[in-house]
């Protein structure tokens, strides 16, 4: 792992980036809960397939993403002509890890007659032993085709799972896995922040606890919060999501007011992602520099998990509606499968 050194001090890194980004031809990609300074230098910010999809799009050879290690294997995954680098090889994701391929093995192998449903969180070796991938935007239209008759796995975000659920009615075999960011929240001190702000709608990531959906506006995608942020007819809206993506609202509608949505005690950082914050600038410019850390990936693996996304693809634009997903009500949560 690149690590920032004595030699980058009095460097002008956001010029250095520039420079190494045109040499390279980079295409720099950033995901909505990166660091701000991160956010605008990038060529792309979005949510992790959508930025995927357009590297993959470009001539570029090379993607630095901007985001944590299940993205850049996606962006591999889709450009395997390109190089990928990740600033920082460590920044992973608590539902990945949630999920170990070897146990999601053998699960599946307990369950013959499900087919495995899940969610893009997740390494590319659990996507390659999947059926189909979704997203948190795709998830409901995805589920729509599948007939209720096939029973279903759906991991590794039991709270995705169990919102899918409860708004469709189908009883899946849920992977105990969650978001260590959207764990945090807290009902209590949300409800206290609704008090102080009455008139403000709340939207949420669907990987949130059924504590802190109930009390949602909306529920949607990072860039369906994002969308329903511009459309809000008031001007005050409590976001309860990883709050860097409030960056990028307060460039889109700088005249409305966004909030982040509290932690345990009203005031901790704990809804910060701390994968996602282990990018920085000075990793961005040396993974440009040296072309490393890089991902890589087997490639009969990287065809297997192919296949699981492009099913997502295929049956999310067969699809007719936006897909953002709406509140439901109540918090009767499906089966949780029983695991480590």
């Amino acid at each position: 792992m690149n690590a920032p050194n004595e030699s980058l001090k009095g460097l002008d890194l956001r010029a250095e980036i520039d420079r190494l980004r045109k040499e390279r031809n980079a295409v720099i990609l950033a995901h909505y809960y990166q660091k701000p300074e991160i956010q605008d230098l990038a060529d792309f910010v979005g949510d992790s397939l959508d930025l995927s999809r357009k590297a993959a799009a470009t001539d570029a050879d090379v993607i630095a993403f901007c985001g944590v290690r299940f993205m850049a294997e996606t962006a591999k995954v889709l450009s395997p002509e390109k190089i990928v680098v990740l600033p920082d090889m460590d920044a992973g994701c608590s539902l990945e890890d949630s999920c170990p391929p070897e146990q999601f093995a053998a699960f599946r192998e307990q369950h013959p007659d499900h087919i495995a449903l899940t969610y893009i969180n997740c390494s590319v070796e659990v996507k390659a032993l999947s059926d189909i991938i979704v997203t948190s935007s795709s998830a409901e239209k995805i589920l729509a085709q599948i007939p209720e008759s096939q029973p279903i796995i759906f991991g590794p975000d039991k709270h995705l799972g169990g919102y899918l659920a409860r708004k469709t009615g189908r009883d899946m075999l849920l992977w105990p896995g969650v978001c260590i960011v959207h764990e945090a929240f807290s009902e209590t001190e949300l409800l206290k922040l609704k008090a102080q702000h009455p008139d403000a709608p709340v939207a949420a990531h669907p990987e949130c606890p059924s504590y802190i959906i109930d009390h949602a506006d909306y529920v949607g995608s990072t860039s369906g919060i994002l969308q329903y942020a511009k459309d809000m007819e008031g001007d005050t809206l409590i976001v309860a999501t990883e709050p860097h993506i409030i960056h990028q609202m307060d460039k889109a509608v700088p005249e409305k007011n966004f909030i982040g949505a509290p932690g345990a005690d009203g005031n901790c950082n704990c809804n910060i992602c701390p994968y996602m914050a282990l990018n920085t600038m000075e990793k961005l410019y040396l993974a440009l520099r040296d072309l490393e850390p890089r991902i890589e990936i087997e490639e009969e693996l990287r065809l297997k998990a192919k296949q699981s996304l492009d099913k997502m693809l295929e049956m999310a634009s067969a699809t007719v509606g936006q897909g953002d997903l709406g509140p439901v009500p109540d918090n009767d949560m499906g089966p949780v499968m029983k695991g480590d």
